[in-house]
């Protein structure tokens, strides 16, 4: 067994334990599937019988066996041949009305249950996706990801009822059409499933190639979705550059690549169901040459031989779902390898079982010794240590790519140092729960996102529970009072897609009525007014003034104006902290910072020209 193949058989066995996890869940749905087939079975079993007492026994007029005979009586008393036949004909059409009605009973359970495990797989991966390192989100394209939690979850749950049920449920039909033959003829059962051996190998020829084409597949489909997401995200920017046509020729070449991975994964299970088919064609022939010559030496009535072809085609129908099943089955693992790859990723940030709770915090930050990067061979911070005390404000400053925004990501804990440590309060943030540490703090970036919610349920997403009263005097703080009351709906205005139908002044106001409203000890702040005209950005710093009371705060400024009255400035160049005073301090020193204030106060002179 080659490498290939032992890795397939091991990512099988996997996939198909982890799914019994699921499975279990939804066990009273699996049972009503798996009843629905059983009975199905057994309706299969008696369908020929009909038929056989009407050639046997009505037409031929050859005697009934005892059982007929038996039942015969007991349901009429009478046993002509004209009772027969409606016997026959009344028999035919119960069975048929029970099996529609066994049908749709098996339909509707196979949709719940279907659903039901497509949902519980999405809401788990949509979950563990929401754990993941922002340094994980950043890798991975969005589009993909959007894939695995709505496309691939659902591909999984086809194994449970598409693939494992039906394959038990083929093999309890396998096993009863098995006996039933056994008893009519051995001779022309053994050649019945002569065939066995034959579709076993196929099945173990063409599974491995199978899931691996499947798997490829769906990786381009991942690579479509997330082309047109991020594609309709810079629909401004493609207008603007007139880059229409070049979207277009890469999603058309993308959607070739797609076009050839179906078109391969196709024409390997066309091979497949045609040997697949080849075999029970082969079968059925020598059924039929052999019986054929038993009837024409007596030793065969037409109704055994009519029986037995019809209980052949319910012995083949299984061995070729078990076969179709494996193609199932190999389709469906390309998706379940898709969803465990991010089931498999284990958080960067973790909480360990004794993490201490915290109620409301201080607000000191210490940072000692701290060293951090997304790579392991390029450390993006080297060597940070500062300390916040309750109510002082930090500013950092330093040119683009000095590790500024990485470093105010420590806090929440979207990253843990390398080395060091980061305490809150004098305990280290790894011994904290990290929704109450991130309950501590509010953020309000450069590029505020707003959800495409009303503008009231914006300003309370950090506390839901907010009353209107709160949500306006929050927004009254942020300035944002006046132009909300402005809008067609005020307050239950619903904005665009990322806050697009407001400016971006009004996007940040409704931001930093969001952190008012949460009213957190820590404040983060990255670059909150560098994007805004002069005027919006004095009015936000008005309102801003407000925001920082009372609270620990960090900010990211470019704007050196801002920036003045920081309780400490600390500057920073590649990684490291090579300057910390306050303003005066700083500027009176001639260093890095002085050089930065001069250049902002040469550019805020140029452009009030």
């Amino acid at each position: 067994m080659t490498d290939s193949t032992e890795s397939s058989q091991t990512t099988k066995t996997h996939s198909l334990g982890w799914l019994m996890h699921y499975a279990l869940r939804r066990w009273s749905a699996m049972v009503v599937v798996f009843g629905a087939m059983i009975l199905k079975t057994a309706l299969d079993l008696l369908k020929p019988v009909p038929m056989k007492i009407l050639l046997d026994h009505v037409l031929k007029q050859q005697p009934a066996s005892p059982v007929i005979t038996r039942l015969i009586h007991f349901l009429h008393g009478d046993e002509s041949r004209q009772t027969m036949v409606v016997w026959c004909v009344a028999a035919t059409v119960v069975i048929f009305i029970i099996g529609w009605g066994i049908t749709a009973v098996s339909a509707m359970a196979n949709v719940n249950l279907g659903q039901r495990l497509a949902y519980d797989v999405a809401g788990d991966v949509f979950q563990h996706l929401q754990k993941l390192s922002l340094r994980f989100h950043a890798r991975k394209a969005t589009g993909d990801s959007i894939r695995r939690v709505l496309v691939d979850s659902a591909a999984v749950a086809s194994i449970a009822k598409d693939a494992v049920l039906p394959a038990i449920s083929s093999l309890f039909t396998l096993v009863g059409i098995f006996l039933v033959l056994l008893r009519l003829n051995w001779t022309l059962t053994l050649v019945a499933v002569v065939v066995v051996p034959y579709l076993i190998w196929v099945l173990r020829r063409y599974a491995g190639p199978m899931m691996q084409r499947s798997f490829a597949q769906q990786e381009i489909e991942g690579r479509i979705y997330t082309s047109v997401e991020q594609t309709l995200s810079a629909v401004p920017v493609i207008h603007a550059f007139t880059r229409e046509d070049f979207a277009d020729e890469l999603f058309r070449g993308q959607t070739d690549q797609a076009f050839a991975s179906a078109l391969r994964l196709t024409r390997i299970q066309i091979q497949f169901k045609f040997l697949v088919t080849l075999a029970t064609a082969f079968g059925t022939t020598g059924i039929l040459w052999l019986g054929a010559h038993e009837a024409l030496q007596g030793r065969f009535s037409v109704g055994t031989i009519v029986m037995f072809l019809s209980y052949l085609a319910s012995l083949y129908a299984p061995l070729e779902t078990l076969a179709y099943t494996s193609s199932t089955l190999q389709f469906a693992l390309g998706s379940a390898k898709r969803v465990r790859e991010i089931l498999d990723q284990t958080p960067e940030v973790r909480e360990i079982p004794s993490a201490t709770a915290i109620q409301t915090a201080r607000g000191q930050v210490q940072m000692q010794g701290v060293n951090f990067g997304y790579d392991s061979d390029r450390p993006i911070l080297k060597e940070i240590s500062l300390e916040a005390k309750p109510g002082e404000m930090i500013a950092i400053v330093g040119p683009t790519g000095a590790g500024k925004s990485t470093l105010l990501g420590l806090i929440p804990r979207f990253f843990d140092p390398w080395s060091g440590a980061v305490a809150l309060d004098g305990k280290n943030l790894t011994e904290l729960k990290i929704a109450d540490l991130r309950k501590q703090i509010s953020m309000v970036l450069q590029e505020p996102f707003l959800f495409p919610l009303t503008i009231a349920e914006n300003i309370a997403y950090g506390k839901p529970e907010a009353t209107r009263e709160q949500i306006i005097a929050a927004a009254t703080a942020a300035s944002a009072h006046e132009f909300v009351v402005a809008m067609p709906d005020g307050y239950d205005t619903v904005v665009g897609e990322r806050g697009a139908t407001l400016s971006g002044g009004q996007r940040q106001r409704i931001s930093i009525a969001r952190a008012l409203l949460k009213n957190a000890p820590i404040l983060l702040m990255d670059e909150p007014t560098s994007a805004l005209d002069a005027q919006t950005e004095q009015d936000l710093v008005i309102a801003i003034g407000r925001l920082v009371q009372d609270k620990t705060t960090f900010v990211i400024a470019h704007r050196l104006s801002t920036i003045r009255k920081a309780n400490q400035i600390v500057v920073m160049d590649q990684g490291q902290i090579v300057e910390r005073g306050t303003h005066d301090q700083l500027t009176a020193a001639g260093g890095l910072y002085s050089r930065l204030h001069q250049a902002f106060s040469s550019a805020a002179s140029e452009a009030s020209k």
